[in-house]
């Protein structure tokens, strides 16, 4: 029988059981045993999902209590010395994570940024020249054991050593290849452990081997597999690109089964298979694991078709990449339209879809028939809902290298600005969302459930949104903001807005730890057929003299943090949501918002991995961008919020932009991610995050003045913003109000200080 697998499954759970775990045992309402018996019953109800549909194996190692990638640094024993006394295991990797500050010891967490070009974040490995390695972490072996002993054949999962050391940090320069010769010992106990268990196949990811890789890095692989496991079979599991520009090098690797992509690449299958030495099995990622949209199976039956004959068992079927990036239930959604229900997939389902697309491979029963039936009536339901909307792509058609320009200079509208907002030196502002509090949660659902009117939702949101103007007035803020109360999310409720969105339930991905989001799905052609955000806006405007932001989602972003339709280029839904953003800035600006963020956080995330596939992207994402702001008028200051984007491989795209002022997430690298304006001359105004938001430690005044000197070494302080890393919406009030204040005392402290300099 040919053999199916998943390259992993969501661990949130159906109904996010995991992030209210462990937000409740991060607030000590739940103990350790408590939290370990909810992680234990996700892992069971997954591994049963993938027993049921009739999977070879289940996948172990997928479970993470905050990231896969964070369990290996763990695993390894690779822990910050600053968290080296911190002897539980479990709040080490918290600690590391979160950072913790407490009466016995204060410590930072480590750096995080996005897993790839997905919306997953993992947190960064740290190295140095002083760094050993040596296994500690049980984790894997344990789940290994809970589920052999509940009779399940399990294929575990393992993050491959040269991605985990590409993926680190050098915190003091030492290059992460030298460091395999310690690493390599420790994976090569793991694979005795392995072996000891009883394990046949080990998933061994190797992302990174799908880069334009440096020679130096290609020997680091060969150095590594030159040698295999006694027992152990590897599958050495790529994805995200296609590998069919290394396959030189990877076919001499002392591997025994090799995973593609073929999802993000499928025409790599033809050149990879002539090259396949006759040992290994290839292992065919056919079920997208990132999106939503039902697998067209009789397409997919024909691109296997050939490479099955040749290969026969020899040819494994499975998800793209892993179902983390998948909603977990699609039966959860009673609420869908059920002509656009019928056209979705998540994680539960693809199982299903792997299980009759092999029996279809294998010709078994009258499986192809069902196939052919099932594909034909797939493509029926997509020409139904298709949305097209006439004006929409006359619109679009009609623009041309001047719909993306602003009508004057950067240097001539800071002028304008300045005069007509009369700001000072080192200004302070926050991101944009102040704490969904659970009266804010309560109301919304409240309001949802019919329970509350809209007159009575809509004067709690402006009861909040007064409060929180009158705590930014109170501390000094200098660009206020009206906190989001009414969003649920960035993404999700300008999609509730916009038309060509379905709304789900229940569709949860994990972006980070217990951080989850519900990405939109578009499902037609999108449009503004009505204000977005003027009346908040508007409304908090009233309450103050001081300018009070207008925000906004930008383009790249809405198309990164939905599931975009498959039967449009990304570029064009980009510039669809470009000119409905448009529509909203026109909007803002003539209600007399004076200040407008479009925030991009997601601009890096749809990078290509391959550096001859970045330029293009780069065009067209820049150009979005430039489209959704080219309504506004010189004396309207438009903003930009980015998050992990490693600005010096796109610094010129993000100079492109032509931002008036762009914020960036800074504290957690202690500003080192300003090395990219070392050497390249930023023109705009730029406010690099003075404390990290992601942890509920609160920073000092001096810590955070400290940052705001070092900033200045890049920026002159003319163009210097103060301003957190990101936005506030999941911390707590306390820690919020006094970070915040500590924050305008540390810019007012600058301030005087530059002041007495001067004079």
């Amino acid at each position: 029988m040919t053999k199916i697998h998943i390259l992993g499954y969501p661990r949130i759970g159906a109904q996010r059981e995991l992030k209210f775990a462990l937000e409740a045992y991060w607030a000590n309402k739940i103990t350790k045993q408590e939290l370990s018996e909810v992680g234990s019953q996700l892992r069971q109800d997954n591994w049963k999902n993938q027993d049921q549909a009739g999977l070879t194996w289940v996948t172990v190692g997928d479970f993470a209590w905050y990231d896969h990638v964070l369990n290996t640094s763990l695993l390894v024993g690779n822990t910050p010395s600053r968290h080296a006394a911190i002897e539980d295991p479990l709040e080490r990797m918290f600690a590391i994570a979160r950072g913790v500050s407490s009466s016995c010891c204060a410590a930072g967490a480590s750096d995080m940024t996005k897993w790839f070009n997905t919306n997953y974040h993992y947190i960064v490995p740290e190295l140095s020249n002083a760094t050993e390695f040596e296994l500690q972490w049980t984790q894997l072996f344990d789940e290994i054991e809970e589920a052999q002993s509940l009779g399940y054949q399990v294929k575990p999962v393992l993050l491959g050593p040269l991605s985990y050391l590409y993926l680190a940090k050098s915190n003091d320069g030492v290059n992460p290849i030298d460091l395999l010769a310690k690493l390599a010992p420790v994976y090569r106990q793991i694979f005795e452990k392995l072996e000891a268990l009883g394990i046949e196949w080990l998933q061994i990811d190797e992302p990174i081997a799908s880069l334009e890789l440096e020679q130096p890095w290609k020997e680091a692989f060969a150095s590594f597999y030159s040698q295999s496991p006694a027992t152990l079979k590897l599958l050495f599991t790529t994805y995200f690109e296609g590998i069919e520009n290394n396959i030189e090098w990877i076919k001499s690797l002392l591997i025994d089964g090799l995973h593609l992509d073929l999802v993000s690449n499928p025409k790599q299958l033809d050149s990879i298979v002539e090259q396949l030495p006759e040992q290994w099995i290839l292992s065919a990622g056919i079920i997208n694991g990132r999106n939503v949209w039902k697998n067209n199976l009789n397409n997919s039956l024909q691109l296997l078709n050939h490479t099955y004959e040749k290969l026969k068992q020899r040819l494994w079927i499975g998800s793209s990449c892993s179902l983390l990036h998948s909603p977990v239930d699609l039966d959860q959604e009673s609420q869908l339209d059920r002509d656009v229900r019928d056209t979705f997939s998540f994680a539960k389902q693809k199982l299903n879809e792997l299980a009759l697309l092999a029996s279809g491979l294998q010709n078994i029963g009258d499986s192809r028939d069902q196939i052919l039936k099932q594909s034909t009536a797939l493509l029926a339901l997509r020409s139904k809902r298709a949305a097209i909307n006439p004006r929409v792509r006359e619109r679009s058609a009609k623009l041309d290298q001047h719909s993306a320009q602003r009508p004057e200079s950067y240097a001539k509208r800071h002028a304008i600005q300045q005069q007509a907002l009369n700001l000072p030196l080192l200004p302070t502002t926050t991101i944009g969302s102040f704490p969904q509090t659970p009266d804010i949660r309560n109301a919304r659902q409240q309001w949802k459930r019919g329970d509350l009117s809209q007159d009575g939702y809509q004067d709690q949101m402006e009861q909040h949104i007064k409060e929180v103007i009158a705590f930014q007035e109170e501390i000094g803020l200098d660009v206020l903001v009206h906190g989001e109360a009414e969003r649920n999310d960035m993404v999700e409720y300008f999609a509730q807005h916009l038309q060509g969105l379905a709304i789900t339930q229940y569709a949860w991905v994990q972006s980070y730890g217990s951080r989850c989001v519900k990405p939109a799905i578009v499902v037609g052609d999108i449009y503004r057929d009505k204000d977005l955000s003027v009346y908040w806006s508007r409304y908090a405007q009233s309450l103050s003299t001081k300018p009070v932001k207008g925000m906004l989602t930008g383009p790249i972003t809405m198309l990164a943090w939905t599931f975009p339709r498959d039967d449009l280029a990304a570029k064009e839904v980009a510039t669809q949501f470009a000119l409905a953003i448009s529509d909203e800035v026109e909007a803002l600006q003539n209600a007399g918002i004076q200040i407008i963020q479009v925030d991009e956080p997601a601009l890096r995330e749809l990078l290509p991995l391959r550096r001859s596939k970045q330029d293009h992207y780069l065009n067209w994402a820049v150009t979005a961008f430039r489209l959704s702001v080219a309504q506004a008028r010189s004396e309207t200051q438009i903003h930009t919020h980015m998050c992990y984007s490693e600005f010096n491989e796109i610094i010129e795209s993000i100079a492109a932009l032509d931002a008036d002022v762009i914020t960036i997430e800074a504290s957690r690298s202690k500003m080192d991610i300003l090395n990219a304006f070392e050497d390249f001359n930023y023109p705009n105004s730029i406010g690099p995050g003075v404390y990290d938001i992601h942890s509920p430690s609160v920073p000092q005044a001096n810590a955070m003045s400290e940052l705001i000197e070092q900033a200045s070494r890049y920026i002159p302080l003319e163009r210097l913003w103060i301003n957190p890393d990101c936005g506030l919406k999941t911390r707590a009030w306390p820690e919020t109000k006094s970070a915040l204040k500590h924050m305008v005392d540390a810019a007012i402290s600058v301030r005087q200080q530059q002041l007495v300099t001067t004079n």
